[in-house]
């Protein structure tokens, strides 16, 4: 259990892990993307510059309402946050819990129209758009694992119309036996099996309700993911198998993440870059090692102080075990 702890001190490749916690988890499988079904419809036009590039967003939420607009309260969440995330990136987001991480996430996904400021994300401006086939293509190319995996899934439905939702939604599969074929394909290949299919979230573990949420949100063949904390309410064993599986699927679907997290030592090991948020402001962005190693704020300074330390676990040690 300790040694799947995320090393705060050190970036390493994979995550220990404790493989009979969770023994039902079968191996990642490594297929070949130009033929497998997860390779194909993926036309997505290739980008000069970044993938992803936010500019200014600022988010505002009522507090009190008035007749008079002027009488009107706002929270701020967001106060003109800018950056961006190229192709095959990693980018992470991390700070204290009211930061306006998942604040962010939302704006990005649609599921909140900011207040000012913009967000182009493949080359099309995100926050005005309005014709149903460009809004479709880009839900369809973004998808979002949420920080709970249980609430994010309709307990009502089982795992294959859970998995099988966006694929209809999107009709990117002509037969029901084809939809059928993915959700079976999608559900191997995430360490689950075919028999997941005909049961109900509740009759699976949180490592394994979340593997179900990736599942669903790799079922539009998407280029970009969000995961707004996906592995906060797990223990760290588990949280390891959910690491290394979102690792290898990036690597076998060249995958641009957003992770958010106030783990620094889980955006360390996942992350390429990463920005740090206070107060719903972007006060710093880096790579992630000089990040860790170089701190320029004074907050990002004050947050890496607080990480506790590995000191019992040598950097000699675990390269030992991981070798």
């Amino acid at each position: 259990m300790i040694a799947a702890v995320p090393r705060p001190d050190v970036k390493v490749h994979r995550f220990p892990q404790v493989d009979y916690i969770e023994g039902s988890a079968k191996p990642f499988k490594q297929i070949d993307i130009a033929t497998h079904w997860l390779g194909k419809a993926r036309d997505y036009k290739s980008v000069d510059g970044p993938l992803l590039d936010v500019k200014d967003i600022t988010m505002k939420f009522l507090t009190k309402d008035a007749w008079i607009s002027k009488n009107r309260q706002y929270f701020t969440a967001l106060d003109k946050v800018s950056f961006d995330i190229h192709a095959g990136e990693t980018f992470g987001l991390v700070g204290e819990s009211g930061s306006g991480k998942s604040t962010m996430a939302r704006v990005i996904t649609g599921l909140y129209h900011p207040a000012g400021g913009t967000a182009h994300f493949a080359g099309q401006e995100l926050t005005s758009l309005k014709d149903k086939k460009q809004v479709l293509t880009m839900r369809r190319q973004m998808q979002m694992i949420f920080q709970d995996p249980f609430s994010s899934l309709n307990s009502r439905m089982r795992v294959r119309d859970i998995v099988a939702e966006p694929i209809k939604f999107h009709k990117l599969a002509s037969t029901n036996s084809e939809v059928n074929q993915i959700v079976d394909d999608l559900l191997e290949h995430v360490g689950l099996g075919v028999a997941a299919a005909a049961k109900f979230p509740h009759e699976f573990s949180g490592g394994q309700r979340q593997r179900i949420s990736i599942a669903r949100a790799l079922a539009t063949r998407p280029r970009f993911l969000v995961c707004d904390e996906p592995t906060s309410a797990l223990d760290v064993s588990i949280q390891a198998q959910i690491l290394n599986l979102l690792k290898d699927l990036q690597d076998e679907l060249g995958l641009t993440m957003l992770f958010i997290s106030h783990d620094l030592a889980v955006i360390r090991q996942m992350c390429n870059r990463t920005g740090v948020m206070r107060h719903g402001q972007l006060l710093e962005v880096a790579d992630t090692e000089d990040l860790f190693d170089n701190p320029q704020h004074a907050y990002t300074k004050e947050l890496l102080s607080l990480m506790p330390s590995m000191e019992g676990l040598s950097r000699q040690n675990l390269e030992e075990e991981l070798a």
